[in-house]
């Protein structure tokens, strides 16, 4: 890949878009990761070039992989032989009547205020949630008794068998718990906006539920450190923080990671954790959740491993 970077350089137009040798650390929530060939900022003005990026990817057989604001990924600590894609700086948003459009890497949390700010409500629960509008969409994120699925009317997204820029409407998305097509069927599809559907209600009253989730969100989780949320899907009829909880694992550490004092639902990089200490810690809560109550947790972190794959 010596020549990657001019390649790469010479499509985009703008060199200075392109950090080469970086470390993932400083782009993902759980501060964890090693360095990748090479990180690509898209913005609202290159992402136009994003095919020709990704076709130049496939034809030299380069790894790729995008992400949003890295808040549910993890990566490994021999870093990503390849390409990572950062979209948060694909942001823009345009307010109508009665829908807002945003572009897929604009923070939920910046979305949840622009909702606010025109008086629209439904967002109100995603106020805390550090991902974007593309992670939350292809999750189906969640909290305080809202889904995304409550609001999307459709998508479009960049079919990448295809390269083509394609629709689907909001009952085509297969939302259901934590998941939406695009973790199936349409799994190497890249998310670019969405049409959400903004009713009117009272501002002040939007203002204070958000206000409301957030000291709730403060007291209960451990938001002062670095972490990917929730670490395991939630599991019909059971409360998962509360069976790790009573199993003993509060607090329990391997290396730098550790199950949280707070909400041992989330697992938190206290200090120097490695990718390593993290799976490990993953792998023995599951173990011993397994073995006492044989339950098997399922992580919703993504995992990405140094080729992805």
């Amino acid at each position: 890949m010596k020549d990657a970077f001019s390649e790469l350089a010479l499509i985009l137009g703008d060199e200075s878009a392109i950090l080469t040798n970086e470390p993932l650390k400083n782009h993902t929530t759980f501060k964890i990761g090693g360095n990748a060939d090479y990180v690509i900022n898209l913005n609202n003005e290159n992402v136009s070039k994003i095919g020709e990026l990704i076709r130049y990817a496939k034809q030299q057989d380069i790894p790729y992989v995008f992400i949003g604001n890295g808040s549910n990924v993890l990566f490994s600590d021999e870093g990503f032989r390849g390409i990572v894609f950062l979209l948060r700086k694909f942001d823009d948003y345009k307010v109508y009547d009665d829908y807002v459009h945003a572009s897929s890497g604009i923070l939920l949390s910046k979305l949840s205020k622009v909702f606010a700010e025109n008086s629209f409500t439904g967002l109100e629960f995603a106020c805390g949630i550090p991902g974007t509008l593309g992670g939350g969409i292809f999750m189906n994120a969640g909290a305080y008794g809202g889904e995304m699925k409550d609001l999307v009317i459709d998508v479009d997204y960049l079919d990448i068998d295809t390269m083509e820029v394609k629709n689907l409407k909001n009952e085509e998305l297969e939302f259901s718990y934590r998941k939406s097509i695009f973790q199936g069927k349409l799994s190497s599809a890249l998310i670019l906006g969405a049409n959400l559907k903004a009713v009117k209600g009272d501002k002040d009253e939007i203002l204070a539920k958000m206000d409301a989730n957030t000291e709730s969100r403060n007291q209960k989780q451990p938001v002062t450190y670095p972490s990917a949320g929730s670490t395991f899907r939630r599991e019909e009829g059971i409360i998962v923080a509360k069976l790790i909880d009573e199993a003993g694992l509060k607090g329990y550490k391997i290396g730098g990671a550790q199950v949280s004092d707070l909400h041992a639902g989330f697992i938190i990089n206290a200090g120097g954790a490695t990718a390593k200490d993290i799976l490990d810690l993953v792998a023995y809560v599951k173990k011993v959740i397994k073995e006492k109550y044989d339950v098997e947790l399922h992580e919703e972190i993504k995992y990405i491993k140094e080729r992805g794959v």
